[in-house]
């Protein structure tokens, strides 16, 4: 395999062996042997439990390849918080250049970590959060979610003004993602933020895990419990796609007229095909994009790491929302504007005629 110029460039850094920077901090040194053709990572990815996990994954394993100068090590934590520290742990036995980990929870990691620092081994945490009290690593990939929950909050609050639906009538029930996870606590905190600042009912929150089978379960349990529910807050994709099913089976519509008694389904990540296509088709209303594309901005940041070079602590990749129409063009989220991309059907614009 022939080594590219920037690849040499990279190996000669290593072979002078550079104290790196945790952040901000210059608090640990890795010396990588002489003779190490490739930087080694060690990757603890969460699972296989959705449509963005596995984007996630090919996205790392793209970046972190050997034509880009890595050695990846991936690991399958299988949804097992036990099974990722047991990975951390192996690849400090193994010794890797770095450590990537996406959490599956944000408790739990902090000893493993202090391992990790006390061998000298930067980590990268990404997609979910750790807690940062007691979890020394080097920095977060990833998403806001509370954003993305805000945003998809404040898209139904105007999409209920524009279509002239009174906001007490909004019955909302939430499919939650894996408890404790970043996205389930962020995602969660923005639907509270938007019953609290709209005065929406909340009639129940149920865990789905993210995926499709257990996203159904929870929505038939919904529908025999709320029959008066008519806004289904899905925080992943896969699980509307089980909340869909469930609610076509019951009888029920999935739509966007509220009013006329249709269920309204907001969702997240915005990744395949099928999420978007169900999003022109209107049986999805909104979805809070979810960006899974990490491996570029990892690899960046470990070049950045070796030639010694601050990084920030937490960054934050960029995100859309996209909706069923134009009804909402704009939002206002945490102070700032959103456009809204339509994803449904485009009007033609309208034809004049030669004499006007």
């Amino acid at each position: 395999m022939k080594v590219t110029a920037k690849l040499t460039k990279i190996v000669i850094c290593i072979l002078m062996i550079f104290c790196l920077t945790s952040c901000n901090k210059r608090d640990q040194a890795v010396s990588v042997p002489a003779d190490n053709k490739y930087i080694t990572v060690g990757f603890s990815q969460v699972g296989a439990e959705s449509d963005w996990r596995r984007a996630n994954t090919e996205s790392m394993k793209s970046a972190l390849s050997r034509e880009n100068g890595f050695e990846l090590i991936y690991m399958d934590g299988q949804q097992k918080q036990t099974k990722q520290i047991m990975s951390v742990r192996t690849f400090i036995q193994q010794g890797v250049d770095f450590i990537v980990l996406a959490p599956v929870r944000e408790d739990g990691f902090s000893t493993a970590l202090q391992e990790a620092k006390a061998a000298g081994i930067p980590v990268i945490i990404v997609d979910r959060m750790v807690e940062t009290e007691n979890s020394p690593f080097t920095c977060f990939v990833g998403s806001d979610f509370r954003l993305e929950g805000v945003k998809v909050v404040e898209w139904l609050h105007a999409y209920a003004e524009a279509e002239g639906i009174d906001e007490g009538t909004l019955n909302i029930v939430n499919v939650q993602g894996t408890v404790g996870s970043s996205a389930q606590l962020g995602r969660g905190d923005g639907l509270l933020y938007g019953v609290e600042k709209y005065n929406w009912n909340l009639l129940d929150q149920q865990v789905g895990d993210y995926t499709q089978t257990k996203g159904k379960e929870v929505m038939e349990a919904f529908l025999n419990t709320y029959p008066e529910l008519n806004v289904v807050y899905c925080e992943n994709d896969n699980m509307a796609f089980g909340v869909i099913e469930a609610i076509e089976e019951s009888g029920r519509k999935v739509g966007t007229d509220i009013k006329s008694g249709d269920i309204l389904v907001l969702s997240f990540d915005g990744v395949s095909e099928t999420a978007k296509n169900l999003v022109k088709e209107g049986k999805i209303a909104c979805i809070g994009e979810c960006n899974p594309h990490h491996g570029p901005r990892v690899s960046a940041i470990i070049t950045s790491l070796i030639e010694n070079r601050n990084v920030e602590k937490l960054s934050y990749v960029d995100e859309s929302v996209f909706a069923f129409s134009d009804i909402v063009k704009k939002i206002n989220a945490d102070g700032q504007v959103y456009d809204i991309v339509n994803l449904g059907e485009q009007k033609a614009p309208e034809q004049t005629s030669e004499n006007e």
